[in-house]
């Protein structure tokens, strides 16, 4: 792997330990992967999740004096000023959350606290080289918008950060952005949920794959729906490229999407049956509940105004709680426009700057929540929390009569 003299001289230590340690990481990497070389990166997103690895790891380069060149943005962790008026946390959790506040702060990141950086905060453009971690982000950079990153770790995306570099290889070189198969869709695909779903069967069909979509139907996603589908194909695969025929800005054609090369015979072909029993496997739970929480990845604005038409001045039941996690910027316009005051009349709370996998909400565990996005299902099954997945418009009835029938 080339490495210029300048940064032969950063891994030497000439810099600091801080940024020798950020360039140790990234030279291992490109070693791995067969890198040829660095290139410049102007922008970065670090998914610093408020959990000690990481924490740790942006203290031991700023310790180092270490500070970013390029000033990424950043994940969410959770609101402690907001969120410890409703919740019982350790001293410990709340030590470690303030810690990775001031840790972000202090190396030079934009403290963005969001999931979702291509819709607003950190938006690169088409071929833009870009280094991004979070599953969300990274298949909507690289799908949606043809931006290039790969799959970054947390750690590896703040020494990018640091650096100002990233390590030449997989999703930055034309050929590992190819779509791998064809998937033929046939199914009604009208909203978020149904955009999640069916990225959830595509990650599994795919794996680490790139898959490339045929439509048989006319199908128009908004920003909120490329989301979704990359989220949800992130969580049941590895996908991180995908490829939506006439759609997505690398696949204008089928031919284009494979790169010339011989189109494949579709290898799966998803109707609504396919949609349906994968909801169904995914949405077996009933009975009584203490949680619908929406908000992974975080919600707009537009999600929420959706939110206050399904209730139709209804309030949420007593023994209900209910949460949405949304962008700091929807978060922001809806207290502009009164839409958080007239929720809140209504029994919905909303926060900005966190994430559902964190220990804020751990006194919903044990109970049922329900919830539209089968990542955050995943996540705070993870913790001790079963949930059930449904449409935005059940999660609302649900949440009104304090069950799921």
């Amino acid at each position: 792997m080339y490495l210029s003299d300048e940064e032969k001289r950063i891994l030497d230590g000439a810099q600091g330990a801080g940024k020798q340690k950020a360039m140790e990481l990234l030279y291992a990497l490109g070693l791995t992967f067969d890198a040829e070389k660095l290139i410049p990166v102007k922008r970065a997103h670090v998914a610093l999740s408020g959990q000690e690895g990481d924490t740790y790891w942006c203290e031991l380069l700023l310790n180092g004096g270490a500070t970013c060149v390029v000033p990424p943005t950043t994940n969410p962790y959770w609101d402690t000023a907001y969120l410890t008026k409703f919740f019982d946390v350790t001293k410990e959790e709340l030590d470690l959350a303030e810690r990775t506040g001031d840790v972000y702060r202090r190396i030079g990141a934009k403290l963005t606290y969001h999931c979702a950086p291509g819709l607003g905060t950190n938006v690169p453009f088409f071929g833009e080289h870009v280094a991004f971690s979070e599953s969300s982000a990274t298949p909507y950079v690289n799908g949606a918008l043809g931006a290039r990153s790969n799959r970054e770790s947390s750690v590896s995306a703040l020494a990018a950060a640091v650096i100002g570099k990233t390590p030449y290889y997989g999703y930055h070189l034309d050929e590992y952005r190819l779509g791998d198969f064809l998937i033929d869709v046939d199914a009604d695909v009208k909203d978020c949920y149904d955009w999640g779903i069916l990225g959830y069967c595509v990650g599994k069909i795919a794996g680490s794959r790139n898959p490339v979509l045929r439509f048989k139907k006319a199908v128009l996603p908004t920003a909120e729906d490329f989301l979704y589908f990359g989220a949800e194909a992130a969580t049941s695969g590895a996908v991180a490229m995908y490829h939506m025929v006439g759609i997505t800005p690398e696949a204008p054609t089928i031919q284009a999407a494979f790169g010339g090369k011989q189109v494949p015979s579709a290898e799966y072909v998803i109707t609504d049956k396919e949609l349906k029993a994968e909801e169904n496997s995914l949405t077996p739970a009933t009975g009584k509940i203490n949680l619908v929480m929406l908000g992974c990845p975080h919600y707009t604005y537009n999600q929420l105004l959706e939110v206050e038409k399904l209730f139709a001045g209804r309030h949420v039941s007593h023994d209900t709680a209910f949460w949405i996690l949304a962008a700091a910027d929807a978060v922001e316009l809806a207290e502009r426009s009164y839409l958080r005051q007239r929720l809140e009349l209504l029994g919905v709370r909303m926060v900005g700057n966190t994430c559902i996998d964190e220990p804020c909400w751990k006194s919903f565990e044990g109970a049922l929540g329900v919830t539209d996005s089968p990542k955050c299902a995943y996540y705070r099954e993870r913790r001790g929390q079963p949930f059930a997945i449904r449409r935005l418009s059940v999660c609302v009835e649900a949440a009104i009569k304090g069950r799921l029938d």
